[in-house]
């Protein structure tokens, strides 16, 4: 949650300006056709119409949040699209205080959007009246372009892009290095990474490249590099999971650290006014009582991370009472139990609790469940691998949901993400890890100022 608080009219003078990013995807298409029946929109047409609405949207949410902030009254807005809107690629939102208005105590705001090479896609204009006495709010952070925000604050990360011979996994490097996030190192036949760079539009010849033999050796010489202190995290390319997890799980790497290696996969669905993680859904295949306690840990500290101070776990099964027939509620039942015994920390773990009382407070209030995790799980620990990868992928391929995922438990971050995932799922992947490096980094300097 970011907490925000708005600006008094006689504070704002000519000049200030509040921006930030938004990345339009399809599911921002559907959303729009849905609310109010364009049947013009379609998958990757955005015509004026929509493009308008989407943006003055967006410029009002600006208004709400930013610029003069919460409480605000909007008087009149107006956007004019000058240039069509790109789907999947950043576009930067900005208000400028152009007038002050005394008689009124309104503001005239200048609106611009522009895109990643800095085109300007659209103006306008806004009057807003601040409130009368400032107002502070709570945002639920469910859209992950905050982490892009939040990631761009801090030193590019390192990163080896393991294998990226498809287009998607070189455009996602390229794209999270053009966000400022990661300073690319890619692992692969150097002769098959230009030609694919030539035929896809994408300028790599600033990058460093290891020529390599295979997939494994992509794995083994990333790994090793990793483990030697040359890179800061790990990026999966178009290779195998296994492939690469091996080649991270070698002795000889130097990436142990004696935790379980776990996954932890960020979700944020249209529908669902706020983001969370489900875990494991590409590692650990039937895990145990142990493991899922590892997991669980894992995950608490991700959130942490990302700014979750104390993060909500919901031990899932398919129903929220012990039955000793179904061991994922036995389960669940244990692991409160060893959260309440500080056996878990950083967290608030409850369980068994089925999904529908997880995320939704008023399902948990049919069926007279009183926890505090209940419909505000920031965490579905789920009983195994293809549950968590089922409810992933729904999500993704559904319901239009943005999604990153990041390996955890080892001595750097893995950005691991499927094949089939696109250029924007590994520049929030990218994200994560930026955040999640920081912030080990962080706990590792406070522990040894104390030693």
């Amino acid at each position: 949650m970011q907490n925000v608080e708005s600006r008094a009219f006689e504070t704002l003078k000519p000049g200030e300006s509040a921006s930030w990013e938004r990345t339009l995807q399809l599911r921002d298409l559907i959303a729009w056709r849905s609310a109010f029946g364009d049947t013009a929109v379609a998958a990757g047409d955005i015509p004026a119409e929509a493009a308008a609405g989407v943006l003055s949207s967006s410029f009002a949410a600006l208004v709400g949040a930013r610029l003069p902030g919460p409480g605000s009254h909007i008087l009149s807005l107006a956007v004019q699209p000058t240039g069509v809107l790109p789907l999947d690629q950043p576009i930067q939102l900005t208000l400028t205080v152009r007038e002050q208005k005394p008689a009124s105590r309104s503001l005239i705001l200048d609106a611009k959007a522009t895109g990643p090479g800095g085109e300007v896609l659209a103006h306008g204009a806004v009057e807003a009246v601040p409130p009368a006495t400032p107002t502070q709010a709570r945002l639920a952070e469910h859209r992950l372009e905050w982490l892009l925000e939040q990631a761009r604050t801090l030193p590019p990360m390192r990163t080896g892009i393991v294998h990226p011979l498809s287009k998607d996994a070189l455009a996602g490097a390229v794209e999270a290095a053009r966000a400022g996030l990661i300073e690319p190192v890619l692992y692969g036949p150097k002769a098959a990474l230009q030609a694919l760079a030539q035929q896809s539009g994408l300028d790599i010849s600033s990058y460093e490249l290891v020529d390599t033999r295979s997939e494994a050796d992509s794995a083994g010489q990333a790994a090793h590099a990793a483990g030697a202190g040359k890179l800061q995290a790990l990026m999966k390319g178009s290779l195998h999971t296994d492939v690469l997890l091996h080649a991270v799980m070698e002795a000889d790497a130097g990436l142990r650290t004696g935790q379980l290696l776990s996954h932890v996969a960020l979700i944020s669905s249209p529908a669902y006014g706020r983001r969370f993680a489900v875990t494991d859904v590409a590692l650990n295949i039937a895990p145990t009582l142990d493991q899922k306690r590892d997991i669980a840990q894992n995950a608490i500290g991700l959130l942490h991370a990302l700014g979750v101070s104390e993060p909500k776990v919901a031990v899932i099964a398919a129903v929220e009472v012990v039955n000793s027939r179904m061991q994922a509620t036995l389960d669940g039942a244990v692991l409160a139990k060893m959260a309440d015994r500080r056996q878990i920390v950083g967290g608030i773990v409850d369980g068994p609790l089925d999904l529908d009382a997880a995320v939704d407070a008023g399902a948990a209030q049919i069926k007279k469940i009183v926890s505090p995790v209940a419909g505000q799980a920031d965490i579905l620990l789920v009983p195994n691998i293809e549950t968590g990868n089922a409810v992933y992928k729904t999500l993704g391929f559904t319901a239009d949901a943005q999604t990153a995922g990041l390996v955890v438990g080892a001595r750097v971050p893995v950005i691991l993400t499927s094949r089939a995932d696109t250029a924007a799922i590994r520049r929030f992947s990218a994200a994560v890890a930026v955040l999640y490096a920081d912030a080990q980094a962080r706990e590792r300097a406070a522990t040894v100022a104390v030693a």
